[in-house]
């Protein structure tokens, strides 16, 4: 029950943004990018009959990257077009470099955020986790 409450508590500081340890005074380790969380959507001014002639070859060129084990995760975002991909690169200028080669990238269709992602640091917290002094 304890080990549940530290993960529940571990989650909810890293997801409003409470980093504990800076609050008190323990320097934390930094945690290390794994993988680039790529958010796209189509840029303003084109009509979809444009993006939908551009498809056919995007989708095929997509699932090449999938094949090769670049992309790991691809989705598609509620609410409004656009993809969310877990890209398996640590350098986000290496994900924007493979995601203009596809084609609505080389015809400037679609734009992405790129956001490093890693482990969840607050998990270091846990009962045990914790740097010896």
């Amino acid at each position: 029950m304890k080990l549940a409450l530290a993960a529940t508590m571990a989650l909810i500081g890293c997801l409003v943004g409470f980093n504990s340890a800076n609050a008190q005074g323990v320097a934390t380790k930094s945690t290390p990018t794994t993988k680039i969380l790529a958010i796209g959507t189509i840029n303003p001014g084109f009509e979809q009959s444009q993006v939908f002639a551009v498809l056919p070859e995007e989708v095929r060129e997509t699932v090449g990257l999938y094949l090769d084990g670049k992309i790991e995760q691809w989705y598609s975002l509620q609410g409004k077009p656009g993809v969310a991909f877990i890209i398996n690169v640590t350098d986000p200028a290496v994900a924007h470099e493979m995601l203009e080669k596809l084609p609505l990238g080389k015809a400037h269709m679609m734009s992405f955020e790129l956001i490093p992602i890693g482990p969840l640091n607050p998990l270091r917290f846990l009962q045990g986790m914790q740097p010896k002094p």
